[in-house]
């Protein structure tokens, strides 16, 4: 039984699938279990454990009941949540991941702050879901 099971909802599945095949398999060994380009499910696991799963939002609102509210907010508001990724190179996991169709939010820095030897980087995927690099 998987202990946490993260899945993010997308309305730009193909694009983030895409992403997410790319990056997924050379940073975490992930491998796509189930699901394709065309959605509304897709879901990378590594020795029988879910690390990331993409569920279609209309899908999920369909689901829910909820079609008729929006999908983001009206203004701009601070990230509620975030995918953290340990990496053995931030360095290169960011350039992987901004090849791939990742946007830079925050360089590859230093935070000896956060701990010893702690390095990290912050890009938003193709859906503008916050990610964090880091290596310690």
């Amino acid at each position: 039984m998987d202990a946490l099971y993260p899945r993010l909802l997308v309305t730009r599945f193909a694009e983030c699938f895409g992403f997410y095949g790319a990056i997924l398999p050379p940073l975490t060994g992930a491998t796509l279990v189930k699901g394709a380009p065309e959605g509304p499910y897709a879901n990378w696991d590594v020795d029988d454990q879910a690390v990331l799963v993409l569920f279609d939002r209309a899908a999920m609102a369909a689901t829910l009941g909820t079609t008729g509210l929006p999908e983001h907010p009206a203004a701009p508001a601070q990230d509620s949540a975030m995918l953290v990724l340990r990496v053995d190179d931030v360095d290169k996991a960011l350039a992987l991941c901004l090849d791939h169709g990742g946007t830079l939010a925050v360089a590859a820095t230093d935070r000896p702050e956060w701990g010893p030897n702690l390095r990290s980087a912050h890009l938003r995927d193709p859906e503008g879901h916050l990610i964090e690099l880091q290596s310690y």
